[in-house]
């Protein structure tokens, strides 16, 4: 087992912490799990987590990687791709090799690296349903990339538990606070490090929905949150923007986290 000292995490929405708030507002998600978990058993242990929602694989390479390098932590976590992956169009081939191109830089700085899968949408709903085939060639050409560059493959999509729709959000794209935590614990498995939990425990048995149930809840989720995407999306406007990294310094893990947000506003 590796004695990491620091911890930079560059990413999208995932790794920010979408859907898992702490009781101020804020997201704190599998990431900070993880450094809080790295961080009890190592004094003066240094963390950062520059990843800011909706931002595809060339803004987090832009605004992110560069920043990655000059802070030269131990351990790189780097998940990027999703938010390609789910715009109408996607060259699943041309964003591989966009992705390999930034492994490279993010392996070269001598930490471990570790990348993600995506998730399996099998059991989602039928339009996400739609991209399992899209997420699974580009899992594969990233499993590729990550054995040319010697990082470690984090699997997402074996993950039974969160193929099961209550681990996610009412968005359906942001995991629940037990999903982000059954995340941290297979990340940390994947370290070597100690734990106490398993995350494949399973979920308890689900109640069945009625089907008019179901029909309401679909209808709310198209209007409240597909609709609402595909306005911004078509007036130019993005997730991420207004939004900042919450914790864009690598310091000691008892520093204050920061604000994600610019001004009250941003969406």
């Amino acid at each position: 087992m590796r004695s990491f000292t620091s911890f930079v995490a560059i990413g999208d929405s995932f790794t920010e912490g979408l859907d898992d708030w702490r009781s101020d507002g804020t997201p704190r998600g599998w990431a900070d799990r993880v450094a809080e978990h790295l961080g009890a058993s190592r004094p003066g242990f240094r963390y950062a987590n520059l990843a800011v929602r909706g931002k595809l694989l060339d803004q987090i390479v832009e605004d992110q990687l560069a920043v990655a390098e000059r802070l030269h932590p131990d351990l790189i976590t780097f998940c990027a791709g999703g938010n390609d992956i789910i715009r109408f169009s996607c060259d699943t081939d041309e964003l591989a090799r966009r992705f390999d191109a930034a492994l490279e830089r993010v392996t070269a700085t001598g930490a471990q690296v570790l990348v993600f899968t995506g998730f399996d949408l099998g059991r989602m709903h039928p339009i996400l349903r739609r991209l399992r085939g899209r997420v699974a060639c580009f899992n594969e050409l990233m499993r590729a990339s990550a054995e040319r560059h010697g990082s470690t493959v984090v699997d997402l999509w074996g993950m039974t538990p969160l193929a099961d729709p209550r681990s996610w959000g009412r968005d359906r794209l942001h995991l629940t606070a037990e999903g982000h935590r059954r995340v941290a614990l297979r990340v940390l498995e994947t370290l070597g490090e100690p734990v106490t939990e398993d995350w494949r425990v399973p979920l308890p048995e689900a109640v069945p929905t009625p089907w008019r149930a179901r029909q309401r809840e679909d209808l709310a989720w198209m209007r409240d949150f597909v609709m609402p995407y595909v306005r911004r999306r078509l007036r130019g406007h993005a997730t991420g923007d207004g939004y900042l990294p919450k914790r864009p310094d690598l310091l000691p893990l008892e520093s204050p986290f920061g604000s994600s947000t610019v001004s009250p506003g941003s969406a």
